[in-house]
């Protein structure tokens, strides 16, 4: 990036950012998550530090909070409320403590404190002869709000000290609400059609904004104190660290979170973080990171403060679940089925703990939707913690060269023509001619309906068709020796033409290669050998047949037992089986009547693919109709082998919860399908009482 181009992408950064802030700390109405403000901010400090002539004092990263609101009385604050600077990993935590040791005389010895970073508003107290005189919100760091009656409803900010209590005495601390609370206040909203409080921290703000203390209290807030910045005392002895001021803190009535560790270094520090990492998920109110501090007071002087943020102090946060970034280009991939998907690719971003560089932006209707370009920054997320996603484009930050991202006409890999479908019609629709007037992303089909943006390769023997083909079909049969590069190698070779040719090497065809050792080929071939024997409905959803996937494999194989019945039943059939539609059933018939996949089969058959001959049909009936989900962990089962003992006894494994689902079994550390659940009135029941369906 240029210093043009800089400049450019630091002042749209500014101006949204200042908008971000504004609405989030003001107006209590953020219109993005704090994931993607942190995002934002950290882009453009980054900017200010490639090209220092950009940063200002009126930049956003100097700043600590928005204007305060005019309907309380604004009160200035004694002591700046400061804003804490951010890491967001291991080394960067690393380079604040050699930053922190450089400042300091070489030997100094030092500790360090480390407590919860809570997601709540941050509070400032001033208590004057043990009793509370005024509170106030954070504001802009310099003047807040006066909220005093409002925290007087909070009981766990005491009236009056316990004593003995200093003369005057100022506390910093974070009015937060609890997550069943917010759960709950969400719901009574939800009755009364009132607007939902995105997060607890959302909902603690609008709570003590309430300009009728009586509402305040009735969101049943709590407060958890976490610093002292002033304190007027004779008669006892000062706290010479900051672990000591929590000590004192809890001593005067305060209640103090209890997750806190004293460390003797940064390594015992990052012990600390990772065990909080595990537990957060499961803690009563929201926390986002770890506040870790230089536990000595008397160094604090010494080490300062830089813009608005001191150098005794670092807040480590999480991987966010949500970030941006910019999108480079956008690709189409084409799938096993034919189907063209476009693929956005990102500057690499960490989120929710790993780098993602690209993700699927499903079909043309979500770029439209969304409208994405190239260019574009955009909001992503891991959905799930494991697929990466788009969330939205942010076009306030477009510098005017961001381009549309239009679906090719031909097929990326072999050129053919590019065909729209309607998903379920068997009647392919041409792509448009650009040139036209229809839309290459909607148009009329011959029937005259508006047709689904669904596009496929013509060419029934594209390579790309071929090798994700080969792919799924070596990952159905959990081959999982055999990756795509390994694949790529033995088709550049000569070797495979497809999966079929798989079974038919032998050690020596694979270690003969370039960096392929006895050992790597012994291992492929081994792995390749031990799965040839395969149930029916493995098989079946190796195939790869569009609509076919593991429950309607499963299905076809408990209906017609054997591979020869599958290749000759008539449509008729197939749409008499239960759970199988018109679509799936002519999907199904047209494969089997395709000479080529006849002759594919034929070739697995005679290369030593062995189908089980057990039966594949339920073992039992005792969960006969019954529709089944689990969520969270087990404790003696793990998915896979819940969901075989669900389809043997002839149950039907369901992966959402819907009002039609019979049982949720529930394991531990539950997602939202918990939530869901209740509110559906399913029936929720534990692992022992699964295992009791089953008769064990």
């Amino acid at each position: 990036m240029n210093f043009s181009d800089a400049k450019i992408r630091a002042e749209k950064l500014r101006k949204e950012i200042d908008n971000l802030r504004y609405r989030y700390h003001v107006l209590d109405d953020p219109g993005v998550s704090d994931d993607v403000y942190d995002s934002l901010t950290r882009e453009l400090r980054e900017i200010e530090a490639q090209f220092p002539k950009l940063a200002s004092p009126d930049s956003p990263t100097q700043r600590i909070g928005g204007k305060p609101l005019e309907k309380f009385q604004k009160i200035e604050h004694e002591v700046l409320m400061m804003s804490l600077n951010d890491a967001f990993d291991f080394e960067e935590l690393d380079a604040w403590g050699k930053r922190i040791k450089k400042l300091l005389p070489q030997g100094e010895k030092y500790e360090y404190f480390c407590e919860l970073k809570l997601d709540g508003l941050a509070i400032s107290l001033i208590y004057e002869d043990g009793l509370f005189a005024r509170g106030a919100t954070r504001g802009d760091g310099r003047v807040g709000e006066d909220i005093t009656e409002n925290l007087k409803t909070i009981h766990s900010i005491p009236l009056r000290l316990r004593s003995p209590f200093p003369k005057k005495l100022e506390v910093r601390g974070e009015a937060i609400m609890s997550k069943k609370v917010w759960k709950t206040l969400n719901e009574e909203n939800t009755k009364e059609g009132k607007i939902l409080f995105a997060n607890t921290r959302n909902a603690a703000a609008g709570s003590l904004r309430q300009l009728d203390p009586r509402l305040a209290a009735e969101r049943k807030l709590d407060f958890y104190a976490w610093d002292i910045v002033q304190l007027q005392a004779t008669s006892y002895k000062l706290p010479a660290k900051h672990s000591e001021e929590h000590d004192l803190l809890h001593k005067l009535g305060f209640k103090l979170e209890k997750h806190d560790a004293i460390c003797g270094d940064l390594d015992e520090v990052k012990k600390f973080i990772k065990k909080i990492e595990k537990l957060r998920e499961n803690l009563p109110f929201g926390s986002d990171g770890v506040v870790v501090s230089v536990n000595n007071l008397d160094l604090h002087p010494r080490l300062g403060v830089v813009g608005k943020a001191p150098r005794y102090m670092i807040a480590y946060k999480y991987p966010p679940e949500k970030a941006t970034t910019i999108v480079k280009d956008i690709t189409v991939n084409v799938g096993r089925t034919g189907a063209l998907t476009p693929l956005a690719h990102f500057e690499p971003t960490v989120v929710a703990g790993s780098t993602i560089s690209k993700a699927t932006l499903h079909n043309a209707d979500f770029i439209e939707g969304r409208d994405i370009r190239i260019g574009d920054t955009v909001v992503i997320q891991k959905a799930g913690d494991v697929i990466p996603e788009v969330v939205e484009s942010l076009p306030k930050l477009r510098s005017g060269r961001e381009r549309k991202f239009h679906m090719p006409l031909t097929c990326p890999v072999c050129g053919a023509k590019v065909e729209r479908r309607n998903l379920g019609s068997p009647s392919p629709n041409p792509l448009p001619s650009r040139e036209g007037n229809s839309s290459p992303l909607r148009g009329e089909d011959k029937g005259g309906g508006e047709s689904s943006v669904a596009f496929f390769c013509s060419n029934p023997k594209c390579p790309a068709k071929n090798r994700r083909g080969m792919q799924h079909f070596v990952n159905a049969l959990e081959i999982y020796t055999v990756g795509p590069k390994i694949l790529d190698r033995l088709k550049e070779e000569g070797l495979i033409s497809d999966a079929a040719d798989l079974f038919a090497l032998k050690k020596e065809d694979v270690a003969g290669l370039e960096r392929f050792g006895e050992k790597s080929a012994e291992n492929i071939i081994a792995s390749i050998q031990e799965h040839k024997r395969v149930s029916l409905s493995r098989f079946l959803m190796a195939f790869g047949i569009l609509h076919v996937g593991e429950q309607t494999a499963f299905d076809l194989a408990k209906e017609f037992g054997t591979l020869n019945k599958i290749r000759h039943a008539s449509l008729e059939k197939l749409n008499a089986i239960e759970n199988i539609g018109d679509v799936v059933a002519q999907s199904v018939f047209d494969y089997f009547r395709d000479p080529q996949n006849q002759k594919f089969i034929d070739r697995l058959l005679e290369r030593g693919v062995h189908i089980e001959p057990k039966k594949l049909q339920a073992t039992s009936y005792k969960l006969k109709g019954l529709k089944i989900l689990v969520t969270g962990t087990l404790e003696t089962l793990s998915r896979d082998e819940a969901k075989k003992l669900v389809m043997e006894n002839g149950g039907d494994w369901v992966s959402s919860i819907s009002k039609n689902t019979d049982y949720l079994v529930l394991g531990e550390n539950p997602g939202s399908k918990l939530d869901k659940a209740e509110k559906l009135g399913v029936k929720i029941i534990g692992e022992k009482e699964f295992l009791k369906l089953l008769g064990r």
